[in-house]
């Protein structure tokens, strides 16, 4: 296993830009979700019908925003509902994991029918994280308290297993071949998941305690890691093993989530400079935009092309950043 340790240029261009990614500066708009309570607003994800789907923590909803008419809309996913993640899946529905439930949660789209999928009878409280579509199409999810498990799609069927080292699975991410990865915050490992058995390979960072807290695979299949604890971007490659690794700018970066667009730019949320960071791989050089409310705090990054899609859950605002 080889890792090269990188710190990667910037300029002090300003409060906005650290170094442009091209000619033609991106766009920040952001709402206010304007609800009558706080939702907790914690993941999101595109919707296919142009609008964007977002997990409502604390009321226990699945919040569906409209751009176009800055119009907010709660689904009730059911008692005792407390959501974290959400994906659109294959079947353009919008799918949940839900840590009040214990429980996957699927919400048809259009029709807005919430269909529960419980953990099998007897499986401890999992704390419920992310999740993520398989090349068969069959979704795979973490929970916190240290499970990994599975929806088999075509049957409903849902399946856990224990994590190796106990607590602490937190993203996860597929990659275009279909393979799925996913990463241990309190382990602080990334491990890769055998579909066929539902087992896991821990694979080692180079940094010790660096608390990988997100995923997300590129175009080649590298696996882009925020790392909570270390304030680095990391980036590891299975078929070359080998790893890299950038600082973040500023005093005390505090990577969370972590995304790579259809360019192949990776974009990381920090909450100790309040600010959403894209690094260019073929550069090495990170572009800053800082959020103009404080304590924006992004727990989760997804997007459509030309649009990158935040959450902020510090604000119970939504932003997006349009590339295109």
């Amino acid at each position: 296993m080889f890792w090269i340790t990188r710190r990667a240029a910037v300029v002090a261009a300003g409060a906005m830009a650290l170094q442009p990614l091209a000619a033609q500066p991106a766009r920040m708009q952001s709402w206010p979700l304007g609800t009558p309570r706080r939702t907790g607003i914690h993941d999101l994800a595109p919707a296919p019908d142009g609008g964007v789907w977002f997990t409502a923590q604390a009321s226990g909803h699945l919040g569906w925003f409209d751009p176009k008419a800055g119009r907010t809309e709660l689904v009730p996913l059911g008692p005792g509902s407390s959501p974290h993640g959400v994906i659109q899946g294959p079947d353009k529905a919008a799918w949940v994991t839900d840590s009040g439930q214990n429980a996957i949660v699927r919400v048809g789209w259009p029709d807005r029918k919430v269909q529960v999928l419980a953990l099998p009878q007897g499986t401890p409280y999992a704390n419920l994280n992310t999740a993520a579509f398989d090349g068969e199409g069959d979704l795979w999810f973490t929970g916190q308290s240290g499970y990994v498990g599975k929806v088999a799609v075509k049957t409903g069927q849902v399946s856990v297993k224990e994590a190796p080292r106990g607590r602490g699975p937190y993203g996860i991410c597929a990659t275009a071949g279909g393979d799925v990865w996913w990463c241990s915050l309190a382990g602080s490992f990334i491990a890769r998941i055998d579909r066929r058995t539902g087992d896991s390979t821990v694979v080692e960072p180079p940094t010790r305690n660096q608390g990988a807290r997100r995923v997300w695979a590129d175009s080649k299949g590298r696996i882009w890691v925020s790392e909570w604890n270390s304030g680095n971007l990391s980036v590891h490659d299975p078929a070359a093993r080998t790893w890299a690794q950038w600082k973040l700018p500023g005093s005390s970066p505090k990577p969370y989530a972590v995304y790579v667009d259809e360019r192949d730019i990776v974009w990381v949320s920090d909450f100790g400079g309040n600010a959403m960071f894209a690094f260019d791989p073929r550069t090495e050089k990170f572009e800053r935009f800082g959020f103009p409310r404080d304590s924006a705090n992004v727990r989760q990054i997804l997007g459509r092309a030309g649009e990158v899609w935040l959450p902020e859950s510090g604000t119970e605002h939504i932003t997006v950043i349009r590339t295109a």
